[in-house]
């Protein structure tokens, strides 16, 4: 049976790696002022996003063992990359499909 929890905390690591995309997007358009760069919708909305992520993260830990989190965690790594090819059309490498190869064996045979 699946601990209820879990899916709230993979809700939350959906959540932050859409306000890293946000904030990487802010990052890469260039601004008029130095206020320009933290006062903008892509920040402010990855900021709004981080924070329900950190909301969500807290209500599932409350509830689940904390031994399962850091695993969940993790898999933010492979899905900021993922969402990074699409909308960015950043490359995956040898090296970061290495990276996370090793995340994923990891998280597997954390749950073996």
């Amino acid at each position: 049976m699946i601990d209820r929890y879990i899916p709230v905390m993979l809700l939350s690591v959906s959540i932050a790696s859409v306000s890293q995309l946000l904030l990487k997007k802010s990052a890469m358009k260039p601004h008029s002022s130095l206020i320009g760069e933290y006062v903008n919708p892509y920040v402010a909305g990855g900021y709004v996003l981080m924070v329900l992520s950190v909301l969500l993260t807290t209500y599932a830990y409350s509830g689940m063992d904390y031994k399962n989190g850091p695993v969940i965690e993790s898999l933010g790594n492979v899905l900021v990359l993922v969402l990074g090819h699409f909308f960015f059309r950043e490359r995956i490498t040898p090296k970061r499909l290495l990276g996370i190869g090793c995340i994923i064996g990891g998280m597997a045979v954390f749950y073996m």
